[in-house]
């Protein structure tokens, strides 16, 4: 977390840590505003509760992951309690919604426990907290515990052992692993090696053309170099000649040019001849 991000959310805790409790009359009266259709009341019942959701998001705090975004994935489960709460049942909100603030909060840190996905069952889930909890490494035992076949439990054991590492966390005396890999852009050597291939078979493809005969090279130019290609019937009427005619000729001339330029790529001249 930068510094930014670090401050802000020091703030926000300051903030929540001065609001007053509501007691059981002044909840109830505000979600009976807020099922009516009082906005307003339903942020302060709402905000009443944002200590609450601080409290269990430090449960999960071992996780590796921010905090600032496990308490951010429990307001949403606030949320989603506020929106369904009946205060006529006897129940305070706290109580009611700690369920939903634990079940978006789990979802978050099993989802974004690794880059690589442990999966998304329930007995998957159920097999991490297992093992963050005890830290039991036997498939059988865990298998038991978690309701996974033991060979399922196999599968998983490596990527629940095993963090990600970042590739941009660098040891003290050491580059991070990112600048040890290979750069995604070629060399200037490389690059210079590309465009001089590039420039020789421009040079043959153009010298092989000209080579062509009078018909061939037409065919060519207005069938493969043109922005607006002729058809075959297009080029037969204005050679007096069927399009099979034109076909065969396209055939002959992509033949002589394949092989000329097989022949012009491979003499050293040709690099001087620019």
């Amino acid at each position: 977390m930068g510094r930014q991000e670090q401050a802000a959310f020091s703030t926000y805790r300051a903030e929540i840590s001065h609001r007053i409790p509501l007691d059981a009359q002044e909840e109830h009266r505000l979600a009976e505003r807020w099922r009516a259709g009082d906005h307003q009341a339903g942020r302060k019942l709402v905000e009443a509760c944002l200590p609450f959701v601080l409290g269990i998001a430090f449960e999960y705090r071992r996780w590796g992951i921010p905090l600032e975004d496990i308490v951010q994935e429990g307001n949403i489960g606030l949320l989603k309690a506020a929106s369904r709460f009946d205060p006529d049942r006897g129940c305070r909100l706290a109580t009611y919604a700690a369920y939903w603030i634990r079940a978006e909060i789990r979802e978050y840190v099993v989802r974004d426990y690794r880059i690589v996905r442990l999966g998304s069952s329930k007995n998957e889930r159920r097999a991490l907290r297992i093992y963050r909890r005890t830290r039991e490494r036997d498939p059988k035992v865990l298998a038991q515990l978690s309701g996974l076949s033991e060979a399922r439990v196999e599968q998983l054991m490596p990527l629940l052992v095993a963090r990600d590492a970042s590739l941009n966390h660098a040891p003290a005396d050491g580059l991070a692993p990112v600048d040890r890999l290979a750069a995604p852009v070629p060399t200037p050597e490389e690059a210079t090696s590309v465009a001089e291939e590039k420039r020789r078979l421009q040079l043959a493809l153009d010298r092989a053309i000209s080579e062509l005969g009078p018909r061939e090279r037409t065919i060519a130019e207005r069938r493969w170099l043109s922005d607006n290609p002729q058809t075959l019937e297009q080029l037969g009427g204005d050679f007096g000649v069927s399009k099979e005619r034109v076909r065969q000729l396209e055939e002959r001339a992509k033949k002589l040019m394949r092989t000329r330029v097989e022949e012009l790529t491979r003499e050293p001249p040709l690099a001087q001849s620019a």
